[in-house]
């Protein structure tokens, strides 16, 4: 089920999900303290868009799963919760201008492209910290976050991860790509 595909042609498969995102919920009540998964399932069951997000992100090893609610649209987010940054989306450049500037060895992606592919959200350097707050998330990977313009401009991007016990923000050129690195992502349900 790609996010073009409704889920309703599927129904195996979106129940399949559907049943991953409540035990994952129920398994992780730290993350979304408060929140209701009957209303939660009943806005899932609505939306065949988000849905095929959710499915794509589940299956390039995310782990999604509810870690609040937007105050202002009163949707619900849902991040990726892996451990580490999602298996099937690491070795990628930032961006496909990056990806260009590359003269050799380019990789198979980039991480922005992917995302809209996938129809999600690079999660913002204020998203990730909200997400380390809640469990320790990459210890032996990073992830590629959303850059501001003022960055990009010249060339650079952004990425985070947990060492010792502590969040860092760095940055490196958007050209470059390591095995350990991918990106995390939001969606808003």
């Amino acid at each position: 089920m790609s996010k073009s595909s409704k889920p309703d042609h599927l129904p195996e498969e979106a129940e399949q999900l559907i049943s991953t995102l409540k035990s994952r919920f129920e398994k992780n009540m730290n993350r979304h303290i408060g929140l209701d998964w009957v209303k939660i399932e009943s806005k899932l069951k609505s939306n065949d868009e988000k849905l095929g997000a959710l499915y794509e992100m589940e299956h390039s090893g995310g782990e999604p799963d509810v870690v609040g609610v937007e105050s202002k649209t009163g949707e619900y987010l849902f991040y990726d919760c892996s451990t580490e940054s999602p298996k099937e989306r690491r070795s990628i450049c930032y961006d496909k201008k990056g990806w260009e500037s590359r003269k050799e060895n380019r990789p198979k992606g980039n991480a922005v492209d992917m995302a809209a592919e996938m129809g999600i959200e690079i999660l913002t350097e204020e998203e990730y910290r909200n997400l380390q707050k809640l469990g320790d998330f990459d210890t032996k990977t990073s992830s590629w976050l959303k850059t501001p313009e003022a960055i990009r401009k010249f060339g650079g991007s952004i990425f985070g991860d947990r060492r010792y016990h502590h969040v860092f923000i760095y940055h490196n050129g958007a050209q470059s790509y390591y095995a350990g690195r991918g990106f995390r992502g939001v969606v808003r349900v």
